[in-house]
């Protein structure tokens, strides 16, 4: 992968911020000395000094010096933050990428000035292992910005350019979404360990069945309906069960859980 020439300021670096930093460098996409992490409390971020990467709490600072800037703040944080490193924006040169839930371009543009070049992006906790599934999406940053941030979150998962009016929906089926189907996970473990099987051994198998579901959709590229209808069989086990499960509203109440998820994501930001 071709290297960053520039500098990454990723500023609010929690699981996700952290998570992007050590993707970015295990690609090659940029070196450790080329990325500044920030939060409140730095303490918890030294032992990123010892792997090269430079460590402030001075936000404004850092956004002077850098030429990408993350912002991953909790959406609750971000207007103060946006007022902090105003002073040292400098729209000609900084490209403004913002992982907030529900917080849009135009909000970002109308603290920080209306001609900044800024992409959201959404992406998931998997992000830690370099398999998030990352939404991106802007209103007017260049197509030459917008390669240039999928690039960086390919590093990390796969990523998809969506129009920005999908970004809360975004946020509830792949951000939210993980845990839906960890959920999911955990619930099929319980029921293992109720036909008899330990809890270690239930969760192993109900982890590797859901990893092998979920390959095969991507590796055959195929739609659930048609793998599911290669186990299941006229009076069998498999679609006694799932009917069941269906009866219970299996489905019904994971489309309900999506919907309810992307109305409070989009009311998480208060412009004022």
């Amino acid at each position: 992968m071709k290297q960053f020439n520039g500098n990454i300021a990723i500023l609010g670096s929690g699981n996700i911020g952290i998570s992007l930093a050590r993707g970015l460098v295990k690609a090659n996409y940029a070196s450790p000395g080329q990325i500044s992490l920030t939060r409140r409390n730095i303490d918890n971020l030294a032992p990123f000094v010892e792997q090269g990467f430079i460590v402030s709490g001075d936000n404004a600072a850092v956004v002077a010096h850098a030429d990408v800037i993350v912002l991953a703040v909790l959406p609750q944080q971000l207007n103060q933050l946006m007022d902090q490193i105003r002073p040292a924006v400098d729209l000609k040169k900084h490209l403004f990428i913002s992982v907030a839930s529900g917080v849009s371009c135009a909000d970002i543009r109308s603290k920080l000035g209306e001609e900044a070049q800024v992409v959201r992006a959404m992406p998931n906790t998997a992000i830690a292992i370099g398999q998030s599934m990352t939404c991106i999406a802007t209103d007017q940053a260049s197509a030459e910005y917008m390669e240039e941030v999928t690039r960086m979150f390919e590093t990390v998962g796969a990523v998809v350019k969506i129009n920005e009016d999908l970004m809360t929906a975004a946020t509830a089926l792949c951000a939210c979404g993980i845990a839906f189907f960890l959920r999911g996970i955990r619930a099929a473990s319980q029921g293992g360990v109720e036909i008899g099987f330990h809890a270690d051994e239930a969760l192993k198998m109900a982890v590797q069945t859901a990893k092998g579901a979920a390959d095969l959709l991507l590796q055959m590229q195929s739609h659930p309906e048609q793998e599911i209808d290669k186990v299941t069989s006229p009076k069998g086990c498999t679609i006694a069960g799932l009917n069941e499960m269906e009866h219970n509203g299996f489905s019904s109440s994971l489309i309900k859980g999506i919907k309810l998820s992307a109305q409070k994501a989009g009311a998480l930001y208060t412009k004022e």
